[in-house]
């Protein structure tokens, strides 16, 4: 038990993993770079920012995202945990103030005993966890691992196959909104000034001249030696566009559920999220984009009540690092080539802020078996994390995954359940999330090590 854990990185699934095992008396060396050096996506020098938005899914018990929460609880999760102390309202989803969320993960992180908090930047983590006399090794660098440790891993793990894009949602502030032509109303649910989405209403005309602007602006361009492998779930508005001229009004801008007035329905409809519990700033929902900072400002001012909208910060395109797992990695996310070394987080093939998180307490888990010098055990795959290890061990053709029910064997339903093609859906993801729960709370029981 005298083991000693370097993790490098300080995102969300470096400081989960690092809480993880400190709460089972294990000494962890924390390295974080961003002090020395913020890379092109991070705002602050504090740990676990959240870059994309202020939003961790859905809290409802039943869905894929409230299924992985639970299991996040019951091993002890200080993302979830501080996330609940700085949230803001968000309907049926987790979404917190970034500053304040980012302050009390660096708090805790940083006031615990058993965490020696190192700044600086890795470039060989063998050299570095023998210099601190760590045995294990968790890497948990993210999708902007920095340079160095990106060609320390491309020359020893992963070979060139390393990257996807990503891009981010631009972030309004309120005062320089219209508000006379806004309205606050959460999704089929009435309209009232407590509802936590802003929302911009688009008419047939609005709408497709916003498109043709997305379209016809100018993007940021890959390098040319790059190609540019974007994430589905997370599309820039403008390739949405790009796809089709309704396509958008399908997706983010959905207009369904958000009447204002329902004999004169909006065409299309631009959501915005409260970026704090002030609401003095919004983000646009589902508006990553690879405009340029010039287009952005002309595009967006094309939205209504946004004519003369102020930009907290604009969105912006970046290169993520990602491993092809199933090639690389063990189960336990131990590189086949080194086993002491594991990766954790977006980098191993997740996407997504809980998702992430949940991969840190994933990966510490196996460490601190390994610690115990207990064997291996594949978590099952009708639980959440069970099922994205799996998929990111059995896909063919690697590409940053979201935990969703599809990735979870189906459960049966009875002849009345397939019957009722109303509540069928709802049902089928009720049955999955409690049997989800029931089997991995035996699973853990069953493990006896937490």
């Amino acid at each position: 038990m005298k083991s000693r854990v370097l993790v490098i990185g300080a995102g969300l699934a470096g400081v989960e993993a690092s809480n993880f095992l400190s709460q089972r008396n294990i000494e962890v060396v924390l390295i974080e770079c961003k002090r020395v050096k913020l890379n092109p996506a991070q705002k602050i020098n504090s740990f676990a920012e959240l870059v994309c938005t202020n939003s961790l899914k859905s809290k409802d018990p039943n869905s894929a995202h409230g299924l992985l929460k639970t299991e996040m609880k019951t091993l002890g999760s200080l993302v979830l945990a501080k996330a609940q102390e700085s949230s803001v309202p968000a309907g049926d989803a987790l979404a917190v103030d970034r500053d304040q969320f980012s302050k009390l993960i660096t708090e805790s992180i940083e006031d615990n005993n058993l965490i020696s908090v190192i700044n600086e930047e890795v470039s060989d983590p063998l050299a570095i966890a023998e210099k601190h006399s760590c045995q294990h090794i968790i890497i948990a660098t993210g999708p902007l691992t920095t340079d160095s440790l990106s060609a320390w891993i491309q020359a020893e793990v992963s070979g060139e196959d390393f990257y996807f894009y990503d891009a981010i949602a631009p972030v309004v502030d309120a005062d320089s909104l219209d508000l006379s032509k806004l309205y606050f109303k959460d999704r089929h649910k009435p309209v009232t000034e407590t509802a936590d989405y802003l929302n911009a209403p688009m008419t047939e005309d609005e709408y497709y001249r916003f498109v043709e602007a997305l379209v016809e602006a100018e993007k940021v361009k890959p390098k040319d030696f790059e190609e540019e492998k974007f994430f589905e779930a997370c599309l820039p508005i403008d390739l949405m566009a790009e796809r089709g001229k309704d396509t958008p009004r399908f997706s983010c801008m959905k207009p369904i559920g958000l009447e204002q007035d329902e004999e004169n329905p909006p065409f299309a409809v631009v959501q915005l999220r409260k970026e704090n519990l002030l609401g003095s700033s919004f983000n646009l929902v589902g508006f990553q984009t690879r405009l340029k900072y010039p287009e952005q400002l002309r595009v967006f001012r094309m939205i209504p009540g946004f004519e003369n909208a102020q930009f907290n910060h604009l969105g912006s395109v970046h290169r993520n690092s990602f491993l092809n797992a199933r090639k690389v990695l063990n189960w336990d996310m131990s590189t086949q080539k080194f086993p002491q070394i594991h990766f954790a987080g977006q980098i191993t093939g997740v996407e997504g802020y809980t998702e992430s998180a949940a991969s840190g307490l994933y990966v510490a888990y196996q460490v601190y078996k390994k610690i115990l010098d207990k064997t291996f055990s594949q978590f099952p795959v009708e639980s959440a994390l069970g099922a994205l290890v799996n998929y990111i061990m059995t896909n063919n053709r690697p590409a940053p995954s979201n935990i969703n029910f599809g990735l979870i064997p189906p459960v049966a339903l009875s002849k009345e359940q397939r019957r009722d093609r109303r509540n069928r859906k709802k049902v089928k993801k009720r049955l999955a999330s409690e049997r989800g729960q029931k089997i991995f709370r035996e699973f853990i029981q069953n493990e006896g090590i937490i």
